[in-house]
């Protein structure tokens, strides 16, 4: 099983990980979504989780999507960190126009890409992200952004499915997705009140 690390060095394995879409309005427009009735989930398993950045063998394309994400505990935040939530764009816009799940184009291996997590009891509306490949910003964005808070998500989600232990929330991404290449350099930032919190630096193999 597969896990993430808090920053006593602790390994948690989640039982999945629980993804909110188009919660930031910019990247809606982006991809030229319309802003859904209601929130938008989908899973990503255990076996997608990783601390290191693969490209999808098998495929010429794939998006990055930075989001700030959280450790649940007893359905509350305890952690926060940084997350990747990899895309195979292509297949998703395939699979939706077909009206069929998302899971070939968001479940597969690697595709959820975490730092180490950090325990965390502040305001989460202070944190923000950025994230940079090739030292040039690619993604940056925060809490007051996100259509749905996080807090709210977590009601919202308790509706429909448990949040075991350890599971984490990936809480959407502002614009600026895109391409990446192997031999990439994703550097991510999590900030609580513009002061940095967490740093990760990755290179795409």
């Amino acid at each position: 099983m597969n896990s993430i690390i808090l920053d006593n060095n602790t390994k948690i394995v989640p039982s999945k990980v629980v993804c909110i879409g188009r919660n930031y309005s910019e990247h809606i427009k982006e991809l030229n979504n319309e802003v859904p009735e209601e929130m938008v989930f989908f899973i990503k398993p255990n076996s997608s989780i990783s601390n290191s950045l693969v490209f999808p063998r098998g495929n010429s394309s794939c998006h990055y999507e930075a989001e700030i994400s959280f450790l649940i505990e007893e359905n509350k935040i305890s952690a926060v960190g940084f997350g990747l939530d990899l895309t195979l764009r292509q297949t998703q816009t395939k699979l939706k126009k077909a009206g069929l799940p998302w899971e070939r184009a968001k479940a597969f291996r690697n595709s959820a890409v975490f730092s180490k997590f950090i325990s965390f009891s502040e305001d989460i509306n202070s944190l923000e992200i950025e994230l940079y490949i090739n030292n040039e910003l690619r993604q940056k964005g925060d809490v007051s952004m996100m259509i749905h808070k996080p807090n709210e998500i977590i009601k919202e989600v308790n509706n429909f499915l448990d949040f075991e232990d350890g599971d984490i929330l990936m809480t959407g991404t502002p614009k600026g997705v895109g391409e990446f290449k192997v031999g990439d350099k994703f550097t991510g930032k999590i900030l609580y009140k513009s002061k940095l919190l967490i740093e990760i630096s990755l290179e795409v193999s």
